[in-house]
C-alpha cells in the first residue's frame, strides 16, 4: 500500500535591499508584516553586520510587530548614525511535491 500524501517543503531564498537610513524602520516593519520572512539582517554598506533579527513562522502579525518594538527602536537608533544600510532578507516559500 503506497501513501500518496503530498508533502510540504520549504525553500529559502535571500534578497538584499539598499535602504536610506530614514526608511529603515518602515522597511523592517513592512518585512515583518509580510509573514514569509524568516530572518532580517541589517548591515553597514561595507557588509559588517549591525543587527540580525530571526523571525518565527506562524506568529500573528500584530503581535510580532509589538514584540519587536524595542528592536525597531534600536534599528532606528543605528540607522541614525548611517546614511544608508543594506537589509538582507531571508524568505521562505512552501513548495509542494508534484
Amino acid at each position: 500500500m503506497s501513501d500518496n500524501c503530498s508533502e510540504k517543503r520549504e525553500r529559502t531564498f535571500t534578497e538584499e535591499l539598499e535602504v536610506a537610513a530614514n526608511e529603515v524602520v518602515d522597511t523592517v516593519k513592512d518585512l515583518i508584516a509580510q509573514g514569509n520572512v524568516r530572518r532580517i539582517i541589517i548591515r553597514r554598506p561595507n557588509d559588517e553586520i549591525l543587527l540580525e533579527i530571526p523571525l518565527t513562522a506562524g506568529v500573528a502579525v500584530g503581535s510580532v510587530v509589538a514584540i519587536f518594538a524595542p528592536i525597531l527602536a534600536a534599528v532606528g537608533a543605528l540607522a541614525a548614525l548611517l546614511a544608508s544600510v543594506k537589509i538582507q532578507v531571508v524568505r521562505v516559500k512552501d513548495v509542494g511535491e508534484d
